[in-house]
C-alpha cells in the first residue's frame, strides 16, 4: 500500500512537473515571437530617415506618457473616493463626540465629584494592568472621551 501511494505520489509530481514544463515553454516561444517581431521593427527603425526615426521614437513616448497619465489619473480618482469615504466617517465621528460631549454636561455634579473621586484612587494604585477594565455602564461615555482625548 505505502508502495503504491507512493508512486501515485510520484506520478501525480511528474504530471505537474510536465505541465509546468509545457507551460514554460509556451511562454519561451510567446516571448521569442515578441523578441522576433521587436528585432524586425528595430531593422525598419534603422532603414528609415533620422527625421522619421525621431518622429516615431516621440510617438512612442507620447504613447507612454498618456498610458502614465490614465495610471496617475486611476489613482487620483482612487484616492478622491477614499478621501470622501474618510470625510463621511470623520463627520459620523464628530456627530458621536458632540453627542457624548452633551450628554456630559447633563451629568449631575455629584455624579461628577464622585467620577473624579474614582479617577484620583485609580491613580493611586500602582498595579500592572494587562488590558482589562472595570466601570460602570454610566462612566461609559466619560471613559470614551478620556480615551479619546
Amino acid at each position: 500500500p505505502v508502495l503504491r501511494l507512493l508512486e501515485a505520489q510520484l506520478q501525480d509530481q511528474r504530471r505537474e512537473h510536465e505541465e509546468e514544463m509545457e507551460a514554460l515553454k509556451s511562454q519561451v516561444d510567446l516571448m521569442q515571437e515578441e523578441l522576433e517581431k521587436q528585432h524586425q521593427a528595430f531593422l525598419q527603425t534603422l532603414q528609415l530617415s533620422p527625421e522619421v526615426q525621431v518622429e516615431l521614437g516621440l510617438q512612442q513616448e507620447i504613447t507612454r506618457l498618456t498610458n502614465e497619465n490614465l495610471d496617475l489619473k486611476e489613482l487620483l480618482e482612487k484616492l478622491e473616493k477614499n478621501e470622501k469615504k474618510l470625510k463621511k466617517q470623520l463627520k459620523i465621528y464628530m456627530k458621536k463626540v458632540q453627542d457624548f460631549e452633551a450628554s456630559q454636561t447633563m451629568v449631575p455634579v455629584e455624579r461628577r465629584l464622585h467620577e473624579q473621586n474614582m479617577q484620583v484612587a485609580v491613580q493611586r494604585k500602582e498595579k500592572d494592568f494587562q488590558g482589562m477594565l472595570e466601570y460602570y455602564k454610566e462612566d461609559e461615555p466619560l471613559l470614551i472621551r478620556n480615551l479619546i482625548t
